[in-house]
């Protein structure tokens, strides 16, 4: 161990990460002394969190406006979150869980009706829209945005008009579909904006560990809220 007398010779610090000094030793090598994160234990539950679910470096490696977009992105994501398991409830109803008077066969038909109309949306939108959305991400992530709001509220109201069950899920499907290519294709050109350090992976995966956070917080959320809406569709 390094004399507590040395000053330290030079001082290394990596974003929000604590700093690491360096001492030098008797034998002429330096001594590192603070955070080591291979051998030293985390100061608080802030920097672990931090670690998990921010990019390395925060906030150096990463764009002004990171913070603000993941704040208002993570509430989207709860609320979305919260509709699309009331959404699924109500297509399950829909399609006939829990009707004696339904039949399997009916009910794999109107689901495979509904992926299909989606595989379909996806194809022709890539194709006709694919290559417009680079420019403009902004607007197409808000598009996307407001849509998949859309397909979820049509999802919810389907099992009241029955006779256009079919035809509503399946719209709904072809939207969420859109959702799917306009969303994941501008959110891999913010992404390339937000990263600042060539660390558009790291960026990219600790949003995919938020969004994984948030939809657990989300599941939660549901268990609590489902029972009490079942059966209360006016």
């Amino acid at each position: 161990m390094p004399s507590l007398g040395l000053q330290p010779l030079c001082t290394e610090q990596y974003g929000s990460r604590s700093a690491r000094c360096y001492l030098p030793s008797p034998d002429g090598h330096l001594s590192c002394v603070g955070d080591d994160p291979g051998h030293v234990g985390w100061r608080s539950l802030q920097e672990i969190f931090m670690s998990v679910f921010l990019p390395q470096g925060y906030p150096e490696s990463v764009s002004q406006d990171y913070l603000s977009y993941q704040i208002w992105d993570t509430v989207q994501a709860f609320a979305s979150s919260i509709t699309g398991a009331l959404a699924t409830q109500a297509v399950l109803k829909g399609v006939g869980v829990g009707d004696q008077t339904s039949t399997v066969a009916a009910a794999t038909v109107t689901w495979i009706l509904k992926d299909g109309t989606g595989m379909l949306g996806r194809i022709l939108f890539a194709w006709m829209k694919g290559s417009k959305l680079d420019c403009d991400a902004k607007q197409w992530r808000l598009f996307a945005d407001g849509l998949n709001d859309l397909a979820i509220f049509m999802e919810i109201l389907a099992p009241a008009f029955p006779a256009c069950f079919t035809l509503i899920v399946c719209t709904s499907g072809f939207f969420k579909c859109i959702v799917g290519v306009a969303g994941g294709a501008t959110r891999a050109a913010l992404t390339m904006h937000q990263a600042r350090r060539d660390n558009m992976a790291d960026v990219s995966a600790k949003d995919g560990s938020q969004e994984t956070l948030v939809n657990l917080a989300g599941l939660l959320v549901s268990l609590l809220l489902i029972p009490l809406v079942t059966d209360r569709l006016q």
